[in-house]
């Protein structure tokens, strides 16, 4: 699934390249996972502002209205001044008078979503849960702290739920706990100021790192240059069961939490 890391390369691939441009249609295949709350043909004539992103949301803004844009599970974006036809998993397309948009979702559970503000209830409905976002200067290591003491459930799975800080996925926070020190079935609520620091310097340093790197590409995600990203081939344990830690030389190992796989190391995490 792209988390945060692919989606602000996705959002850097292309942004500075759609801007100022002016939509001349927009065409869809077969239903995604919300309905798009307009009728195509209303967009055209439009010009595109700008990409933002929130979470895992891009919002193409337009000098009226905005698209909300999400990958789902294995959806990917492709921007270029030509495409070939659409292929039976092509679902959205944006053209434009500097090219043409596209979301390949084999799966559909990706979703674009026009809505005239960011005040619409559509919005508010989408986005007003997400938490801080890691790598803005809001993110701050005390609230960070204060946050995760009001959490009982295990530090791993409170970061994947989003609510206190967005976008570290399965992978970033496997290496951010490790980058840590930090057993991932720790209950949030019991790190000490100390420990929660070094967390949140983590989280920032592994998601900085992994949009270096163009993301992950463990299956199917490219940016919208139709590059892959190479972040996995740098992680510290994420898929590296039975491998020795790159530190210490003990065996990775993993373990299933809330239906995901979790790797640490048992020498360099402490519970």
């Amino acid at each position: 699934m792209p988390e945060l890391p692919e989606v602000e390369v996705t959002r850097r691939s292309f942004a500075d390249r759609i801007a100022g441009a002016q939509v001349r249609g927009l065409h869809l295949g077969k239903p995604l996972r919300w309905p798009l709350g307009c009728e195509p043909s209303e967009l055209q004539g439009r010009t595109v502002l700008h990409v933002a992103r929130r979470g895992k949301y891009l919002l193409v803004h337009l000098d009226r209205g905005v698209l909300l844009l999400h990958l789902g599970m294995s959806g990917s974006l492709l921007f270029a001044p030509r495409l070939p036809p659409p292929g039976v998993h092509d679902h959205f397309e944006l053209d434009t008078s500097r090219g043409c948009l596209r979301l390949h979702d084999p799966r559909r559970f990706g979703a674009v979503v026009y809505v005239a503000s960011l005040d619409d209830p559509r919005a508010h409905k989408l986005l007003a849960g997400l938490g801080q976002e890691p790598l803005e200067v809001g993110f701050e290591p005390l609230a960070f702290h204060q946050a995760l003491g009001q959490r009982r459930s295990s530090i791993k799975q409170v970061l994947l739920a989003g609510d206190i800080v967005v976008g570290v996925g399965n992978i970033y926070a496997s290496e951010a706990l490790f980058m840590a020190g930090i057993r991932p079935t720790l209950r949030a609520d019991r790190l000490s100021k100390p420990r929660a620091a070094r967390l949140h310097g983590a989280i920032v340093a592994v998601l900085q790192r992994a949009v270096a790197l163009g993301g992950s590409t463990l299956r199917d995600f490219s940016s919208a240059q139709g590059q892959n990203g190479y972040f996995q081939l740098d992680a510290m344990v994420y898929g590296r069961e039975g491998l020795p830690c790159r530190v210490c030389a003990t065996p990775i190992r993993a373990i299933r939490q809330g239906q995901r796989s979790t790797y640490y190391c048992p020498f360099c995490q402490k519970p």
